[in-house]
């Protein structure tokens, strides 16, 4: 037996948690507060830092992970066309209600004509042509805005516009490199950018176990970075990069069943996406993305402000507690801290005060929920035995009360369907591939152990290793029940095929009688 995650008695959150790395979470001794704390997923944000950076950083954390004998995963997330003023001299410009402002191509520095009217360079001249008349054009996180109006310039020979014409409804001081958001705009940037390509080969080098993709619209943004992802012989099989879209624009949530069908996860990405809409939208689109995760069977990651006060205070604010219970009774798969843990006082902390919070949010939850699990759209149980299975598993589990369900997983399959039937017991996946347990590890209600097959190859050795395994956590006491999922021989992929209760304590239960 090799196990690799030394459980703790307490009970793991159903749902995952995420961390952002940081300045604050670089060190080996936090890597390891937070493994220990409950941390499943790192994210790595390649918006900022070098790559010889983010390299230290993952082989800090694979060394601290191994000898903690843990298993997490590392999430690569890609910046995406970031569209922002170009430079801006000295302080900055300060814009005024009212104030006619310009973006112009072809200009380096920003500057205030004789008018009056403010003039700026952007990193995407796109805009100048996409952006229509009456539409929003929003700087630093919508707080200065403005609308653009008509523009008496005449067009250039080839029919482009020279400049985009607007008018400040929300004023407010402009420096270099500020961001711009363009929510009514049809942007035709695309996803992934030269710069996210080099990322994307960074990661695929290195063996990262998932990849972020922002400014995702529609399924083909997704299918565009799974292409790349092919070329790099990272798409299929046990080499492959999943691929999480983040959504963000509004458009992706006008779309968001066919990203979900595209896309290996999603992401409810808050910052930007409450930008882009109506604020008062952002909890419905919330709802919408994660009840699109639920329909196709997808994990589904909560982000952006969870416990923002927490940056610098020791204790969250209700409001925050309630937002992380909230996602977690809507059905998030994870939820993720950003500032918290990358650049906040005390990331230890904050990973358990949510851990926390996720525990007493999903016993009310269990408590309250007798619903069966929804098969997702893309697994009819019909066609696809494993799902079958799963759906069995959930009835039975209810039935036998049993108080952890055990599953021999080799490449995820069965812990994606068992995670997906929402069980309120505990699932252990077992696997001998490392790659795929880190995967896993994103999975809600999942835990992977990284373990060989008995020598034997016999399903009874393996049912005494569960037993020995989960006595050891301490989750079960004897003559508890345990379902135990697999197929044989073991270890070998897409051969689950049988289901087992086992009763701890009671070698004559098992998978005993099934071994020749």
């Amino acid at each position: 037996m090799s196990l690799t995650c030394p459980f703790p008695r307490e009970m793991p959150s159903r749902t995952k948690l995420v961390a952002t790395l940081g300045p604050a979470s670089d060190s080996e001794e936090m890597l390891a507060k937070l493994i220990l704390a409950g941390v499943s997923v790192f994210r790595f944000n390649f918006s900022h830092g070098s790559e010889a950076e983010h390299e230290a950083r993952l082989n800090r954390l694979r060394l601290v992970a191994e000898r903690l004998q843990a298993t997490v995963a590392a999430l690569g997330d890609l910046q995406g066309p970031k569209i922002r003023v170009a430079k801006v001299p000295g302080d900055g410009i300060r814009l005024r209600v009212g104030q006619d402002v310009a973006f112009r191509r072809g200009v380096a520095e920003a500057f205030v004509d004789e008018q009056g009217c403010a003039v700026f360079g952007t990193t995407y001249e796109g805009l100048i042509d996409e952006v229509r008349t009456g539409q929003r054009v929003l700087i630093n996180d919508g707080a200065i805005r403005m609308l653009a109006v008509q523009s008496e310039t005449p067009r250039l020979p080839d029919g482009s516009r020279p400049e985009r014409r607007c008018r400040v409804t929300v004023g407010g001081l402009v420096t270099s490199g500020k961001g711009i958001n363009l929510p009514e705009s049809d942007v035709k940037a695309p996803s992934l950018t030269e710069r996210d390509e080099g990322w994307v080969r960074f990661a695929a080098d290195r063996g990262f176990d998932y990849l972020a993709l922002s400014f995702v619209r529609t399924g083909d943004d997704v299918r565009a970075l799974k292409r790349l992802l092919d070329s790099l012989g990272r798409g299929e099989g046990a080499d492959r990069i999943p691929v999480i879209a983040k959504i963000e624009k509004p458009q992706a949530v006008m779309n968001i069943d066919a990203i979900a069908q595209t896309a290996h996860g999603l992401m409810v990405a808050r910052g930007d996406l409450g930008v882009e809409m109506d604020i008062a939208r952002t909890p419905v689109a919330q709802r919408l993305i994660l009840e699109a995760a639920r329909r196709y069977g997808r994990p589904a990651i909560v982000a952006t402000q969870m416990l923002e006060s927490m940056i610098e205070s020791v204790m969250p604010t209700r409001a925050e507690a309630s937002d992380v219970a909230t996602a977690i009774f809507s059905g998030a798969s994870a939820v993720m801290l950003s500032g918290e843990t990358a650049v906040g006082r005390h990331p230890d902390l904050v990973v358990e005060t949510m851990r926390r919070i996720a525990l007493e949010s999903e016993a009310f939850h269990a408590s309250r929920s007798l619903v069966e699990p929804v098969i997702p759209e893309a697994l009819d149980p019909a066609r696809h035995r494993q799902a079958a299975l799963a759906h069995s598993a959930w009835h039975l589990a209810r039935t036998m009360k049993v108080k952890a369900v055990a599953c021999w997983s080799q490449t995820g399959g069965m812990a994606r369907n068992l995670s997906r039937a929402e069980m309120t017991a505990p699932i252990l996946a077992y696997t001998s591939d490392a790659r795929w347990a880190r995967r896993i590890a994103l999975l809600s209600n999942v835990s992977p152990v990284l373990a060989e097959p008995p020598p034997s190859g016999y399903l009874s050795d393996w049912t005494d290793q569960v037993e020995a395994d989960l006595m050891d956590f301490g989750w079960v006491d004897p003559g508890d029940q345990v379902l135990l999922i697999a197929g044989k021989p073991l270890g070998a992929p897409q051969t689950t095929s049988a289901m087992a209760v086992l009763e701890i304590g009671n070698k004559a239960t098992g998978f005993r009688a099934h071994d020749q």
